[in-house]
């Protein structure tokens, strides 16, 4: 009973079979079939490893949020380089609490040569075409954050000579904490005291022919500094034409957050337009003379994440390509099929169109039947 039951089991399984197996008598090979069959191997091939790239490449998402976090410090990352010595200029933030954030609490200034060396003008040449391209490609801004660590630093390289002529610019760079509020850090003549009423600058004691605000903006971000990311300014090079000469920087921050397989970090992405002047009181144009870049921070954040197709959407496009693939050609085979055999068989062209038989009584295109009876000649 129990062997009986196991039969009718195997025999509804059988059944169910949707692959049944077809007699090799009953399969005839052809030549067209043959070469139907490698151009459909081929092409298979082709778009299976086409999908295999596309599932290795990734891209990036872009979310927007309010940005909710107020009590944070922002970080500024500078390294800006002026062309007066360090003794004649000083810097600082002021923000729209009043607050003032001094150079002394994370900036160094370092007596340096304005000029670029050789090999640092082929850097500064580089990241100029750089920048250039980012203007009219943005796509490839989502490359550089997706090669984050991975590319080389964007930093300024040492010199590579030893000059003998003295210093004659100086170099402030290092970072500042300030108040997530929009604020004016600013490059001017003499030394930043702090003021009940505000802040002064220690100007009166240095002579306006030594003023020259001709500048090279090396680095400036802010937050957390990421390695390969280039920012607006970098490499940007202004040169003075005038002693009392302003040059100015409007700049909107927007938290950003990245994510992605080689990085995972807080920072800020930025916007900017400029703006730059010469100071003459007696045609009207009044201010200060030096470099101030005043910034606000946006209030939407972006949250940019690095994302992957999955390897279950990747087996199910590979698997519609394969049997896609197979169906597809295998229906046209047979439809060319078809067709040949309906044009060379059915209206007889070709190899299968009769003769015309002429006989030689003078009558044309008559058919006579070749073949007699013997008895019709009696």
């Amino acid at each position: 009973m129990r062997r009986l039951n196991r039969k009718k089991a195997l025999n509804l399984v059988k059944e169910l079979d949707a692959f049944p197996k077809v007699p090799e008598s009953y399969v005839e090979t052809t030549a067209s079939g043959g070469t139907v069959s490698l151009l459909a191997f081929a092409s298979m091939a082709v778009l299976a490893l086409l999908e295999f790239l596309v599932y290795r490449d990734t891209w990036m998402s872009y979310e927007y949020e309010v940005d909710k976090d107020f009590t944070s410090k922002l970080r500024i990352n500078i390294d800006i380089t002026v062309a007066m010595r360090c003794q004649y200029v000083g810097a600082d933030v002021l923000d729209l609490a009043e607050t003032m954030v001094s150079a002394s609490d994370g900036l160094k200034y370092e007596p340096v040569i304005f000029d670029l060396s050789p090999q640092q003008k082929i850097w500064q040449r580089t990241l100029h075409l750089i920048q250039s391209k980012l203007q009219e490609e943005h796509s490839l801004q989502d490359v550089l954050f997706k090669t984050a660590f991975m590319g080389l630093s964007t930093a300024l390289p040492p010199r590579e000579d030893s000059p003998s002529q003295p210093s004659d610019a100086c170099r402030i760079h290092g970072h500042l904490y300030v108040n997530k509020v929009a604020g004016n850090f600013h490059i001017t003549v003499g030394k930043a005291i702090p003021h009940p009423r505000g802040h002064a600058h220690l100007a009166a004691l240095v002579s306006h022919d030594t003023y020259n605000f001709s500048h090279r903006i090396d680095h400036l971000s802010f937050g957390e500094i990421v390695p390969g990311i280039i920012n607006p300014l970098d490499g940007t090079e202004k040169i003075s034409r005038k002693h009392n000469q302003m040059f100015q920087y409007f700049i909107t921050i927007v938290p950003t957050k990245l994510h992605t397989s080689q990085i995972s970090a807080d920072t800020h992405q930025y916007s900017v337009t400029e703006q730059e002047r010469v100071i003459d009181h007696s045609a009207g144009s009044h201010g200060v003379s030096g470099i101030f870049m005043k910034y606000d921070i946006s209030s939407l954040m972006v949250t940019v994440t690095e994302q992957h197709m999955p390897f279950w959407q990747f087996a199910i496009r590979f698997c519609g390509i394969v049997g896609g693939i197979f169906s597809t050609t295998g229906m046209l085979h047979g439809l060319v099929g078809f067709l040949v055999d309906v044009v060379c068989c059915r209206f007889k062209l070709g190899v299968y169109k009769p003769k015309d038989v002429s006989i030689l009584d003078g009558h044309m295109n008559n058919h006579t039947s070749l073949v007699t009876d013997d008895n019709s000649k009696h």
